[in-house]
């Protein structure tokens, strides 16, 4: 759903990723490093209750998604390991998130802990669905929020509640878990739709053929006899 603000930061990020393009930086370097970030941010910070610094170290981080494959472009080094490696460090780093904040709920809100655990659980189950379904050859890429916007909103709501604004870090919660919820609903529901028209359909009843008639045998040439009558 934020897909259309990748070209404003791709412009934005543009002369960073130009400069890293004449080092030896390679994309999957920044993976690692962008995912260590964020993993270091949320899991340091957030259980303390440090949830703005934690929040704005995190996003920080969480833009790093976009520079390796910008990178990767440039240098010719994109490959399927590089996105294979990019998916996996995008869970660690979702984990990391929801699972820090949690630590924090559960001695603060253990209602929000149970909700926040659920965010953490859907989003890996909503990535999942979709890389299951692909790897089987069917089309999941639909879903109300996708990644990008379940970190968005979460990161924005445990950020401003670490500013004092009230509730917001609630509503956030809330937002994601029911969004996240709606896209895994979204997404098993395409998966199901698109494998009933992909499965091969079952063969026509086709009526038995007639069975052509037997052929009558043909009648045996009579041969004429001719009778010669003597006088």
């Amino acid at each position: 759903m934020l897909n259309f603000l990748r070209p404003f930061f791709a412009r934005l990020l543009r002369p960073l990723i130009q400069a890293l393009a004449r080092t030896p930086v390679t994309p999957n370097m920044i993976t690692v490093a962008g995912t260590f970030g964020v993993c270091a941010a949320a899991l340091a910070l957030f259980p303390i209750g440090e949830t703005f610094p934690g929040a704005a170290t995190a996003t920080v981080f969480v833009f790093t998604d976009m520079l390796d494959g910008q990178l990767a472009r440039i240098k010719g080094d994109s490959g399927k390991f590089g996105a294979f490696l990019d998916s996996t460090m995008d869970r660690f780093a979702d984990a990391s998130v929801f699972g820090g904040i949690t630590i924090w709920f559960m001695r603060t809100d253990h209602l929000l802990a149970v909700v926040s655990l659920f965010c953490l659980a859907c989003g890996l189950c909503v990535s999942y669905v979709k890389a299951r379904a692909e790897g089987l050859g069917l089309n999941a890429d639909v879903g109300l929020i996708e990644r990008p916007e379940r970190l968005l909103i979460g990161l924005t709501g445990i950020g401003l509640s670490g500013l004092g604004v009230p509730y917001v870090m609630a509503i956030g919660m809330w937002a994601v878990a029911a969004g996240s919820a709606i896209t895994l609903c979204q997404r098993m529901h395409a998966v199901s739709v698109d494998a009933k028209s992909k499965a091969p359909q079952s063969p026509a009843a086709q009526s038995p053929a007639t069975a052509p008639a037997p052929a009558q045998p043909e009648p045996a040439p009579v041969q004429s006899t001719a009778q010669s009558e003597e006088a």
